[in-house]
């Protein structure tokens, strides 16, 4: 078993050590300070009189600010040592780390105190496979400085680090050759700083101590208010309430300003997709809605100002195509890999519409709808002018890109995640069945936009019957009647692709799905061959491809869960709903801590406890999301004009909830509700 590992995280910028604060370069983890997609230090390792140093405990103060309790050399130095270390560590756009050194002898003490520093300046997309780059170094004692700097044509990245007290600087780090006075302490503050493309922007040299405290008041502050603008719950089932202050946190946590953008936009996870990701910014702010809505305007505004306008085969750019995601670093800027803008999505541009659309539900802000009105339009174009590759009126993906675009371009992207029941990849292009719920329900809210908002009752008529059609051939075409299910694709020939997985649960939340079906499609859901005991499974046990371990052909994912769940609640299926929430739940309760993107498929009796995946982000934006989502669905929350409507289907064992001061154009407002079990002991009283 691997160490843990310890991270700090203020948006973009983050920082992944060992359990003593140490990093270290390892092919198998993404360790080190990392900003906009490259790795700003490598290295960082403090020795105190040559050894190293082991943790005695650890205080996590918030997610951006943490404390390590240390003592030098091995194990059987812990007792009655006469020398410990705290690490302060916290980042916000720099990164800071204050080092204490307390002498417990009743003699004064001279150490030598070592801080070695490296980077790589390695893309985090190469972690795992390292490439040289020639790193300037420049090292300045008189100024207590160590400067590293990489630069490739136009693209610069340069990491400066300073320190509050004098230090022996080289080109490998900083050396201290300190006294401390009988039960004395010594300390220095060192700070990090980033730069990109040349332009520092700050000037951070002149009191670092105090700066490191203003800014560090000023996040605390943030998350304060943040916390205070989202609904208090208050619940009976023990630890409920810090599984939702937790989630929030994190939430707080995967928020960043992408650069020459001035708002706040949900990144995707740590620490793989530490940017904007399309997919998983526009789920994120359908499922924060009733809680953090102010997520919702800036993440449309940033996606509509990078619509795709043109046909770039490179990018897998269409226009009104919806970013799929958004990358600063090194392989992005010089198309190495996939570029750093990338379009390779075939589900974020009817979502887009999907939540434009729910936001003003909430909100009632019909100014934004009328300003995304062009975006919206575009976005709905491109449904059937790029979308409909075949012809035959259902969205379907294959990517321009052939080097390295994206294989399947739908939220199961892996590269296998699309076979049917016996293993088969089918050919392109593919057409997803929870794709052509998402076009339908873009449609069909593009229509109440278009009547109600951009006065086009015209485009609204044209809107609702192409919606109505493709319900209806949908239907037809995609349903199993001898499985009692829906496809998980069509081929390009319009044959079934017939595994059955979960994304069948995505389209009760669109809408799509025959109200007589409705039932069928739910037990599919919560049957033994999907559902686990914790969620629903991505891939059904029983077919060829099934791995309980295997990303989208097995694993639970709490996103998906949430979803499913709306969806069961909206064609009235509450017991079912009730019984993925209580899963997932648990799930995230047994674990602690942030909820992560996926867990196995394992069946909850043979294992009793949630196995995680090496491949899995924690946090995630929104795995944190679908914790809010499913405590929505429980509480039946639904806009309905200016009024919300509350309408409660909680799980048995969860006792009263109450959610107080919902955000909306109503104001606030508040919800209560009780599961059965404890209605009836309450009825008996």
């Amino acid at each position: 078993m691997k160490q843990e590992l310890v991270h700090v995280i203020a948006g973009n910028l983050f920082a992944i050590s060992d359990a003593q604060g140490d990093i270290e370069t390892d092919p198998q983890a993404p360790l080190g300070l990392f900003a906009y997609d490259t790795r700003f230090l490598s290295h960082w390792v403090l020795r105190i009189d040559g050894e190293r140093i082991n943790a005695l405990s650890r205080d996590d103060l918030t997610y951006f600010e943490t404390r390590f309790f240390l003592v030098p050399g091995a194990a059987s130095h812990y007792v009655d040592a006469d020398v410990s270390i705290i690490r302060h560590r916290s980042v916000h756009d720099c990164f800071h780390e204050n080092i204490t050194v307390l002498n417990h002898s009743s003699q004064p003490a001279e150490f030598t105190v070592r801080v070695e520093m490296a980077s790589d300046f390695t893309d985090i997309v190469e972690v795992g496979q390292l490439r040289q780059r020639a790193v300037e170094v420049s090292a300045d004692s008189a100024n207590q400085q160590l400067v590293l700097r990489y630069q490739r044509d136009r693209f610069v990245r340069e990491t400066t680090v300073r320190s509050t007290v004098p230090a022996e600087v080289d080109e490998r780090g900083m050396t201290f050759q300190i006294r401390i006075a009988p039960d004395g302490k010594w300390e220095t503050d060192l700070h990090v700083s980033v730069t990109m493309g040349g332009e520092d922007g700050r000037d951070l040299r002149a009191d670092l101590q105090s700066h490191q405290q203003i800014v560090r008041t000023g996040m605390e502050e943030d998350l304060v208010q943040w916390l205070d603008r989202a609904p208090q719950l208050v619940a009976e089932r023990k630890g409920l309430e810090e599984l939702y202050q937790g989630s929030l946190a994190d939430l707080a946590a995967l928020r960043y300003r992408p650069l020459s953008y001035r708002e706040r936009v949900p990144i995707g996870g740590l620490p793989w997709a530490m940017g904007l990701c399309g997919r998983d910014a526009l789920i994120t702010c359908l499922q924060t809605m009733a809680f953090t809505p102010e997520l919702a305007p800036a993440t449309l505004r940033m996606l509509a100002l990078m619509q795709g306008g043109q046909l770039d085969d490179a990018l897998d750019e269409e226009p009104g195509k919806i970013l799929a995601q958004l990358r600063y670093g090194e392989t992005g800027a010089f198309s190495d890999r996939t570029s750093a803008l990338y379009y390779g999505a075939a589900d974020t541009t009817p979502l887009f519409v999907v939540l434009l659309d729910e936001y003003e539900r909430w909100s009632g802000d019909a100014d934004l709808v009328r300003e995304l009105r062009h975006p919206a339009r575009m976005a709905l174009d491109w449904i059937d002018e790029y979308g409909d590759l075949t012809g035959d009126g259902y969205l379907r993906y294959q990517r321009r890109n052939e080097r390295d675009g994206t294989i399947n371009q739908c939220w199961k992207d892996s590269p296998d995640a699309i076979v049917d029941a016996h293993g088969r990849q089918p050919a392109f292009p593919r057409a997803t069945c929870e794709l052509q719920g998402y076009a339908y329900d873009a449609k069909r809210r593009g229509a109440r936009l278009a009547r109600e908002f951009w006065g086009d009752p015209a485009y609204a008529d044209r809107l609702e019957r192409e919606a109505a059609a493709l319900k209806e051939r949908f239907n037809r075409d995609f349903w199993l009647p001898h499985r009692e299910h829906y496809a998980l694709a069509l081929d390009p020939y319009g044959e079934p692709v017939d595994a059955l997985a979960s994304n069948i649960g995505h389209l009760l939340w669109s809408g799509i799905v025959a109200d007589d079906r409705a039932e069928a499609v739910a037990e599919h859901l919560v049957g033994p061959r999907l559902f686990s005991g914790w969620g629903v499974r991505t891939f059904a046990t029983g077919q060829r491809a099934y791995n309980p371990v295997g990303t989208h052909l097995g694993a639970v994912w709490p996103s998906d869960n949430a979803l499913i769940a709306a969806g069961l609640r909206r064609y009235r299926l509450d017991v079912q709903a009730a019984r993925i929430a209580d899963g997932i739940f648990d799930m995230a309760q047994t674990l602690g801590g942030a909820t992560p993107g996926v867990i196995a498929g394992y069946e909850r009796d043979l294992t009793t406890y949630p196995v995680q995946l090496t491949t899995s982000c924690r946090p995630q934006a929104w795995s944190s999301g679908a914790m809010l989502m499913l405590l929505g669905t429980m509480l039946g929350l639904r806009p309905t004009g200016d009024n919300l409507l509350v309408n409660p289907a909680v799980p048995e064992g969860f006792g009263r909830l109450e959610l107080l001061d919902i955000p909306g154009r109503w104001g606030h407002s508040d919800a209560y509700a009780r599961d059965r079990t404890t209605e009836r002991r309450h009825r008996l009283h």
